[in-house]
């Protein structure tokens, strides 16, 4: 049987910055969007402060450590878009269709991120340089 993905929207953009408090003047200030809160994942060893627009929300990605998954991307790329978040109901039929199709999930597992959900990456190599992220459901607090 083959298991089919319903993505409902785009859920987040990740961007990486160096400082969140020095982005503030754009996405605060200039574009006056509405915030929805700081979250230190240290597991991960970066800070998301999140930003509603509409539906969607940007997630400013700071790392925290320098061993960080986002000080490694700011070293090599800069500031920017990290990854596109698609939500996703059934996060495990997301994974098993994702891995029976051969894309590299990395890490290999369901995470857990921002606002307790389930998460997992697809390899920016199987994606044409994007990397993509899988999230199941609301945020615990929507």
């Amino acid at each position: 049987m083959i298991l089919n993905i319903e993505v409902n929207r785009i859920d987040h953009i990740g961007i990486a910055v160096k400082s969140i408090e020095d982005s503030m003047k754009l996405y605060s200030d200039l574009l006056n969007l509405e915030k929805e809160g700081i979250e230190e994942l240290e597991e991960r060893g970066l800070r998301v402060h999140i930003f509603k627009v509409g539906e969607t929300k940007f997630e400013l990605l700071e790392p925290t450590r320098e061993d960080s998954e986002i000080s490694k991307f700011l070293e090599k790329k800069g500031e920017g878009i990290h990854h596109i978040a698609l939500n996703v109901d059934n996060i495990e039929t997301a994974f098993e269709r994702a891995k029976d199709m051969g894309f590299r999930i990395i890490g290999d597992t369901i995470q857990r991120g921002a606002g307790g959900r389930r998460i997992f990456f697809l390899h920016p190599k199987d994606t044409g340089g994007i990397l993509i992220e899988f999230v199941e459901g609301g945020r615990e607090n929507e």
